[in-house]
């Protein structure tokens, strides 16, 4: 489907890379951001663009919500208006351990990119969506990368957990919202993931999905939940709004 543009939050590396990288794969125009300037966000840029199609640094932190505004000014006063906003943009824990121990600033932290960002991020591109012409068009979409852990608890990342919980409501009270106006909104649940967040306790999750934690035996990779976005992007499952997706081997199947 043409003439999608796509912003795609914390998309220098990892999941948000492996994103945007499929979704130029698919034809979107993309907007790669990063919290700055930077080699890293370059680099991501010069990888989506090998995909061929439009591509566009974006260097805004999600969490300064007085930037949003003008950095969606900037994107399509380069790629055109955009259709897909992806709040893929995500922090962890400052420390993991108790959480009794849990601190005031790393739940602020985590609360500020995972769950406000992201959130006030929607608002912005969807009064701007909506403001535009209304006739029949490209396929409309706002995909929230959550988590496992919306659902799931891990104790020693309890602001982690709270802050995905809270970004999950955030994609069901926009899908209520936008349904009517033709955009479709999405809650992907990626599980265990090999990124570079993850990447200290990637041994102990690929023994843990070995010994049945995840139904499928072995951790996910970026690309598979980036195809997964991508698809759902470009309307790839009609007539849906509001669905949580799990990209998580089926690690949250209820079983005795």
């Amino acid at each position: 489907m043409g003439g999608q543009a796509a912003l795609v939050t914390g998309s220098s590396r990892g999941i948000g890379l492996a994103a945007a990288v499929e979704l130029a794969r698919a034809g979107f125009a993309v907007a790669v951001n990063g919290p700055a300037e930077g080699a890293e966000l370059a680099a991501a840029v010069e990888r989506v663009r090998e995909e061929g199609g439009a591509v566009v640094p974006a260097a805004f932190d999600v969490a300064d919500v007085g930037a949003h505004s003008a950095a969606l000014e900037r994107i399509e006063a380069v790629i055109g208006p955009l259709t897909t906003l992806v709040n893929n943009a995500g922090v962890g824990v400052m420390s993991r351990g108790d959480v009794l121990d849990v601190t005031p600033e790393s739940w602020d932290r985590c609360m500020a990119v995972n769950a406000r960002g992201g959130f006030f991020l929607t608002q912005t591109f969807a009064r701007r969506l909506l403001g535009g012409a209304r006739e029949a068009g490209p396929f409309r979409s706002v995909v929230n990368v959550t988590s496992a852990n919306a659902e799931a608890v891990a104790v020693q990342r309890g602001e982690y957990c709270a802050s995905k919980a809270a970004a999950a409501m955030g994609s069901s009270v926009f899908a209520v919202r936008l349904g009517a106006e033709g955009v479709a909104v999405y809650d992907v649940r990626p599980g265990l993931i090999e990124t570079e967040m993850t990447a200290p306790v990637i041994e102990s999750y690929r023994t843990r999905a070995a010994d049945g934690l995840t139904l499928t035996p072995r951790v996910g990779a970026p690309e598979e939940v980036g195809r997964v976005i991508a698809t759902l992007a470009a309307g790839g499952l009609p007539y849906t709004t509001g669905q949580v997706v799990a990209v998580d081997g089926g690690m949250l199947v209820p079983r005795f």
